[in-house]
């Protein structure tokens, strides 16, 4: 019997040593590991609390929108950008009050809107949609150039037929006809064949090539042969398919700010 009480506290005293040795490590070790675990809690409630905050704000925006009241959806879009720019929400707000600023003639507040979603969203889709409008206001204020800057931005793959087709229009208004018809080409080949919007781009392609056979360059100015407004281009239909496959949280109405 004493054998084994002496051999118990061997054991004990061997315990005792080990702690003594490794203990305050392990303790360090697992208050870390809580810390962590509640640092990453807490990081997971701030980010759904601001996507539901955010996600307000943009409904805000949507009924704003609908009910045609440019102060109220301005209000909001100001809060969501400026407090919530991270979300997915913002961005999605920010490209509806600046179609509704176009709709208002207001080129300018709608550019600078178009403005920030190239610079703040985080989805490439949605910057996208941004670039392409931007350059649709900038070569309705002849800002030629611009535009065409704003078109050679890298985007995705899928949005190369309906840049190229934008670019062609810019081309044409500013009096490069040849060039014109190259984007256009350009275009044919990257849009489906059997989408309605290539024919029209067709449409487009062969009127200018009869134009600039017939008449030489076409006139620095002349307006992009049945060229479209923002918002009735097949890059919405594109963007709405994106926005609504990236959402930033469960429910965000993404098909409403590529609309």
């Amino acid at each position: 019997m004493a054998v084994y009480d002496l051999e118990e506290q061997e054991q004990i005293d061997e315990l005792k040593a080990w702690w003594t040795r490794y203990g305050g490590a392990i303790t360090v070790g697992l208050v870390l590991g809580l810390l962590v675990i509640a640092g990453v809690q807490g990081w997971r409630w701030w980010n759904a609390k601001r996507a539901e905050d955010a996600s307000v704000l943009y409904s805000a925006v949507s009924e704003a929108a609908r009910a045609k009241d440019a102060a109220k959806a301005k209000d909001a879009v100001l809060q969501i950008t400026d407090r919530y720019a991270g979300t997915g929400y913002a961005p999605r707000a920010a490209l509806l009050f600046a179609k509704m600023l176009y709709d208002d003639a207001d080129r300018d507040g709608a550019k600078a809107q178009y403005a920030w979603v190239v610079e703040h969203a985080k989805e490439d889709e949605l910057q996208a949609v941004a670039r392409y409008r931007l350059a649709q206001v900038q070569v309705d204020q002849k800002q030629y150039d611009a535009a065409l800057a704003t078109l050679d931005a890298k985007h995705p793959e899928s949005f190369d037929g309906v840049f190229a087709d934008l670019r062609g229009d810019a081309l044409v208004a500013a009096g490069r006809a040849a060039d014109a018809r190259a984007a256009y080409e350009t275009a044919l080949a990257k849009l489906d064949p059997k989408s309605p919007y290539r024919s029209y781009v067709q449409v487009k392609h062969d009127a200018l090539g009869g134009i600039a056979k017939a008449a030489g360059p076409v006139a620095p100015g002349t307006a992009p042969i049945s060229a479209t407004p923002p918002g009735a281009r097949a890059a919405d239909s594109t963007a709405a398919k994106s926005s609504a496959a990236t959402k930033d949280a469960p429910g965000a109405p993404a098909g409403g700010a590529a609309k």
